[in-house]
Protein backbone atom coordinates (compact mmCIF):
# COMPACT_ATOMS: atom_id res chain seq x y z
CA UNK A 1 0.00 0.00 0.00
CA UNK A 2 0.81 3.70 -0.41
CA UNK A 3 2.86 5.58 2.01
CA UNK A 4 2.25 9.09 2.24
CA UNK A 5 5.13 11.55 3.14
CA UNK A 6 4.24 15.12 4.33
CA UNK A 7 7.62 17.65 4.85
CA UNK A 8 9.14 15.45 2.02
CA UNK A 9 11.55 18.42 0.83
CA UNK A 10 12.89 19.23 4.35
CA UNK A 11 15.83 18.16 5.85
CA UNK A 12 14.48 14.92 7.31
CA UNK A 13 11.37 14.46 4.99
CA UNK A 14 13.94 14.18 2.07
CA UNK A 15 15.71 11.56 3.52
CA UNK A 16 12.54 9.44 4.65
CA UNK A 17 11.77 9.50 0.75
CA UNK A 18 14.97 8.17 -0.28
CA UNK A 19 15.12 5.54 2.68
CA UNK A 20 11.79 4.26 1.67
CA UNK A 21 12.54 3.83 -1.83
CA UNK A 22 15.93 1.90 -1.22
CA UNK A 23 13.03 -0.73 0.35
CA UNK A 24 11.01 -0.66 -2.26
CA UNK A 25 7.89 0.87 -0.70
CA UNK A 26 5.01 2.62 -2.85
CA UNK A 27 5.27 6.50 -1.70
CA UNK A 28 3.50 9.33 -2.30
CA UNK A 29 4.32 13.08 -1.32
CA UNK A 30 2.58 16.37 -0.59
CA UNK A 31 4.61 19.17 -1.46
CA UNK A 32 4.50 23.02 -2.06
CA UNK A 33 5.87 23.66 -5.20
CA UNK A 34 5.76 20.19 -7.63
CA UNK A 35 7.77 21.74 -9.87
CA UNK A 36 10.77 22.44 -7.67
CA UNK A 37 10.59 18.79 -6.48
CA UNK A 38 13.47 16.42 -6.94
CA UNK A 39 12.63 12.96 -5.83
CA UNK A 40 13.62 9.92 -6.91
CA UNK A 41 11.84 7.81 -9.80
CA UNK A 42 8.38 6.30 -9.08
CA UNK A 43 7.16 8.77 -6.23
CA UNK A 44 4.08 9.87 -6.68
CA UNK A 45 4.14 13.89 -6.04
CA UNK A 46 0.53 15.55 -4.60
CA UNK A 47 0.81 19.46 -4.97
CA UNK A 48 -0.77 21.21 -1.99
CA UNK A 49 -0.32 21.46 1.73
CA UNK A 50 -2.39 21.04 4.83
CA UNK A 51 -4.12 24.06 5.16
CA UNK A 52 -5.38 23.13 1.34
CA UNK A 53 -7.83 20.66 1.97
CA UNK A 54 -8.48 19.20 -1.65
CA UNK A 55 -5.05 18.65 -2.12
CA UNK A 56 -4.99 17.13 1.40
CA UNK A 57 -8.17 15.14 0.92
CA UNK A 58 -6.41 14.10 -2.74
CA UNK A 59 -2.95 13.24 -1.06
CA UNK A 60 -4.45 10.44 1.31
CA UNK A 61 -6.83 9.07 -0.71
CA UNK A 62 -5.63 5.40 -1.37
CA UNK A 63 -2.72 5.82 1.60
CA UNK A 64 -2.48 3.28 4.43
CA UNK A 65 0.62 4.76 6.32
CA UNK A 66 1.60 8.74 6.98
CA UNK A 67 4.59 10.08 8.23
CA UNK A 68 3.65 13.61 9.40
CA UNK A 69 5.91 16.18 9.90
CA UNK A 70 4.81 19.95 10.46
CA UNK A 71 7.48 22.19 10.51
CA UNK A 72 7.72 25.16 12.62
CA UNK A 73 5.19 27.62 12.09
CA UNK A 74 2.46 29.80 13.73
CA UNK A 75 -0.31 27.77 13.05
CA UNK A 76 1.09 24.25 13.55
CA UNK A 77 -1.22 22.83 15.43
CA UNK A 78 -4.24 23.82 13.27
CA UNK A 79 -2.09 22.06 10.49
CA UNK A 80 -1.71 19.19 12.59
CA UNK A 81 -5.31 18.84 13.85
CA UNK A 82 -6.53 19.02 10.47
CA UNK A 83 -4.13 16.67 8.98
CA UNK A 84 -4.96 13.84 11.68
CA UNK A 85 -8.77 14.58 11.09
CA UNK A 86 -8.63 14.07 6.94
CA UNK A 87 -6.06 11.29 7.64
CA UNK A 88 -9.10 9.48 9.63
CA UNK A 89 -11.47 10.59 7.43
CA UNK A 90 -9.78 8.78 4.41
CA UNK A 91 -9.68 5.90 6.36
CA UNK A 92 -5.47 6.33 7.50
CA UNK A 93 -4.93 4.63 11.07
CA UNK A 94 -1.11 4.21 10.71
CA UNK A 95 0.89 6.68 11.78
CA UNK A 96 4.42 7.72 12.18
CA UNK A 97 4.91 10.95 13.82
CA UNK A 98 7.84 13.52 14.21
CA UNK A 99 7.47 14.57 17.32
CA UNK A 100 10.42 16.25 19.72
CA UNK A 101 12.53 15.08 22.80
CA UNK A 102 10.50 15.90 26.05
CA UNK A 103 7.22 17.36 24.37
CA UNK A 104 4.93 16.95 27.25
CA UNK A 105 7.32 18.44 29.88
CA UNK A 106 8.88 21.97 27.85
CA UNK A 107 4.92 22.99 28.66
CA UNK A 108 6.23 26.59 27.43
CA UNK A 109 8.18 26.32 24.34
CA UNK A 110 5.53 26.36 21.73
CA UNK A 111 6.59 23.71 19.10
CA UNK A 112 6.99 21.38 22.07
CA UNK A 113 3.71 22.34 23.73
CA UNK A 114 1.76 21.82 20.07
CA UNK A 115 3.94 18.24 19.66
CA UNK A 116 2.47 17.19 22.95
CA UNK A 117 -0.83 17.79 22.17
CA UNK A 118 -0.53 16.08 18.91
CA UNK A 119 0.25 12.89 20.15
CA UNK A 120 -2.58 13.39 22.45
CA UNK A 121 -4.59 13.28 19.36
CA UNK A 122 -2.58 10.92 18.03
CA UNK A 123 -3.89 8.28 21.26
CA UNK A 124 -7.15 9.74 21.74
CA UNK A 125 -8.39 9.34 17.92
CA UNK A 126 -7.18 5.44 18.20
CA UNK A 127 -4.44 5.77 15.23
CA UNK A 128 -1.86 2.58 15.50
CA UNK A 129 1.20 5.61 15.67
CA UNK A 130 5.09 5.42 16.17
CA UNK A 131 5.99 9.16 17.56
CA UNK A 132 9.27 9.81 16.99
CA UNK A 133 10.90 12.07 19.80
CA UNK A 134 14.16 13.57 17.95
CA UNK A 135 16.72 15.83 20.22
CA UNK A 136 18.01 19.06 18.68
CA UNK A 137 19.62 18.22 15.24
CA UNK A 138 23.50 18.28 14.86
CA UNK A 139 22.93 20.17 11.18
CA UNK A 140 21.16 23.25 12.91
CA UNK A 141 24.97 23.84 13.50
CA UNK A 142 25.15 25.07 10.19
CA UNK A 143 22.98 28.02 10.99
CA UNK A 144 26.03 29.06 13.39
CA UNK A 145 29.02 27.75 11.21
CA UNK A 146 29.64 31.60 10.24
CA UNK A 147 30.37 32.49 14.18
CA UNK A 148 32.46 29.62 14.78
CA UNK A 149 35.00 29.72 12.15
CA UNK A 150 35.06 33.51 11.48
CA UNK A 151 34.79 34.53 15.31
CA UNK A 152 35.82 31.97 17.24
CA UNK A 153 33.11 31.31 19.31
CA UNK A 154 30.60 28.46 19.45
CA UNK A 155 27.44 30.46 20.35
CA UNK A 156 24.63 28.12 20.95
CA UNK A 157 23.36 28.69 24.67
CA UNK A 158 23.80 24.63 25.37
CA UNK A 159 24.89 24.43 29.14
CA UNK A 160 26.15 22.02 31.32
CA UNK A 161 23.37 19.38 31.83
CA UNK A 162 24.00 18.14 27.82
CA UNK A 163 22.45 17.55 24.76
CA UNK A 164 22.49 14.07 23.10
CA UNK A 165 22.21 15.94 19.97
CA UNK A 166 21.06 14.03 16.45
CA UNK A 167 22.04 13.68 12.87
CA UNK A 168 18.46 13.49 10.60
CA UNK A 169 20.16 10.76 8.83
CA UNK A 170 19.05 8.80 11.92
CA UNK A 171 15.81 10.14 12.50
CA UNK A 172 14.84 9.63 8.52
CA UNK A 173 15.87 5.77 8.72
CA UNK A 174 14.55 5.25 11.84
CA UNK A 175 11.21 6.93 10.58
CA UNK A 176 11.58 4.40 7.39
CA UNK A 177 12.22 1.22 9.42
CA UNK A 178 8.92 2.27 11.44
CA UNK A 179 6.95 3.45 8.47
CA UNK A 180 7.29 -0.18 6.69
CA UNK A 181 7.01 -1.98 10.12
CA UNK A 182 3.78 -0.18 10.52
CA UNK A 183 2.58 -0.77 6.44
CA UNK A 184 3.42 -4.17 6.48
CA UNK A 185 1.77 -5.02 10.21
CA UNK A 186 -1.17 -7.88 9.37
CA UNK A 187 -2.74 -6.11 12.81
CA UNK A 188 -3.44 -3.02 14.43
CA UNK A 189 -0.03 -2.38 16.22
CA UNK A 190 0.19 -0.41 19.70
CA UNK A 191 1.25 3.26 20.05
CA UNK A 192 5.11 3.59 20.02
CA UNK A 193 7.44 6.36 21.55
CA UNK A 194 10.93 6.30 20.50
CA UNK A 195 13.84 8.77 21.82
CA UNK A 196 16.06 9.74 19.27
CA UNK A 197 19.19 11.08 20.32
CA UNK A 198 22.91 10.87 19.22
CA UNK A 199 25.34 8.40 20.67
CA UNK A 200 27.40 11.76 23.04
CA UNK A 201 25.28 13.85 25.35
CA UNK A 202 27.81 17.14 25.43
CA UNK A 203 27.71 20.47 26.80
CA UNK A 204 28.49 23.45 25.67
CA UNK A 205 32.15 23.87 26.82
CA UNK A 206 32.75 20.54 25.33
CA UNK A 207 31.21 21.23 21.68
CA UNK A 208 33.88 24.10 22.18
CA UNK A 209 36.39 21.78 22.70
CA UNK A 210 35.94 19.57 20.00
CA UNK A 211 35.86 22.44 17.59
CA UNK A 212 39.03 23.73 18.94
CA UNK A 213 40.15 20.38 18.57
CA UNK A 214 39.54 19.93 14.33
CA UNK A 215 39.83 23.38 13.88
CA UNK A 216 43.38 23.54 15.85
CA UNK A 217 42.86 26.77 17.49
CA UNK A 218 41.04 28.12 20.30
CA UNK A 219 37.31 27.99 20.31
CA UNK A 220 35.42 29.68 22.96
CA UNK A 221 32.10 28.75 24.21
CA UNK A 222 29.97 31.97 24.18
CA UNK A 223 28.51 31.25 27.66
CA UNK A 224 24.10 30.21 28.47
CA UNK A 225 23.09 33.82 28.58
CA UNK A 226 20.39 33.35 25.41
CA UNK A 227 19.71 37.09 24.45
CA UNK A 228 22.53 37.30 22.27
CA UNK A 229 21.38 33.97 20.28
CA UNK A 230 17.85 35.34 20.08
CA UNK A 231 18.98 38.58 18.20
CA UNK A 232 21.22 36.33 15.84
CA UNK A 233 17.94 34.23 14.77
CA UNK A 234 16.01 36.95 15.03
CA UNK A 235 18.04 38.72 12.06
CA UNK A 236 17.30 36.08 9.56
CA UNK A 237 13.77 34.73 10.99
CA UNK A 238 10.62 36.30 12.55
CA UNK A 239 11.03 37.40 15.79
CA UNK A 240 8.24 35.26 17.51
CA UNK A 241 10.51 32.49 16.23
CA UNK A 242 13.44 33.68 16.96
CA UNK A 243 11.92 34.40 20.68
CA UNK A 244 10.41 30.62 20.52
CA UNK A 245 14.28 29.38 19.75
CA UNK A 246 15.49 31.57 22.97
CA UNK A 247 12.68 29.36 25.27
CA UNK A 248 14.19 26.22 24.13
CA UNK A 249 17.94 27.47 24.62
CA UNK A 250 16.35 27.95 27.96
CA UNK A 251 15.20 24.80 28.67
CA UNK A 252 18.28 22.85 27.41
CA UNK A 253 20.59 24.89 30.08
CA UNK A 254 17.95 24.42 32.78
CA UNK A 255 16.80 20.66 31.65
CA UNK A 256 19.69 19.49 28.86
CA UNK A 257 18.69 16.86 26.19
CA UNK A 258 19.79 13.74 28.25
CA UNK A 259 18.65 10.16 26.79
CA UNK A 260 16.82 7.70 28.96
CA UNK A 261 18.75 4.15 29.48
CA UNK A 262 18.61 2.47 26.33
CA UNK A 263 17.84 4.93 24.58
CA UNK A 264 21.26 4.60 22.41
CA UNK A 265 20.88 1.27 22.44
CA UNK A 266 17.84 0.90 21.37
CA UNK A 267 18.83 3.09 18.06
CA UNK A 268 21.44 1.34 17.51
CA UNK A 269 19.71 -2.44 17.29
CA UNK A 270 16.79 -0.54 15.19
CA UNK A 271 19.14 0.68 12.64
CA UNK A 272 22.23 -2.17 12.72
CA UNK A 273 24.87 0.08 12.78
CA UNK A 274 26.53 3.16 14.60
CA UNK A 275 24.57 6.57 15.49
CA UNK A 276 26.19 9.53 13.24
CA UNK A 277 28.34 11.79 15.40
CA UNK A 278 28.64 14.77 16.45
CA UNK A 279 32.59 15.12 15.81
CA UNK A 280 31.89 13.43 12.09
CA UNK A 281 29.21 16.39 11.36
CA UNK A 282 32.03 18.64 12.65
CA UNK A 283 34.50 17.75 10.78
CA UNK A 284 32.47 17.19 7.68
CA UNK A 285 31.54 21.30 7.86
CA UNK A 286 35.06 22.27 8.81
CA UNK A 287 36.68 20.29 5.28
CA UNK A 288 34.80 22.69 3.54
CA UNK A 289 36.31 25.83 4.84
Amino acid sequence: MTILVTGATGRVGNHVVEQLVKRNAQVRVLTRDASKARFPAGVEVVEGEFLDLAALRAACEGVRTLFLLNAVTGDEFTQAIIALNIAREAGIERVVYQSVFDADAAVNVPHFAVKSGAERMLAQMGFSATILRPAYFIDNEAMVKDVIFEHGVYPMPIGSKGIAMVDVRDIAEIAAIELIRRDQATDKLPIDTINIVGPDTLTGPQIAAIWSEILERPIAYGGDDPSGFEKNMASFMPTWMAYEMRLMAQRYVSEGMIPQTGDVERLTDLLGRPLHTYRAFAKQLASHL
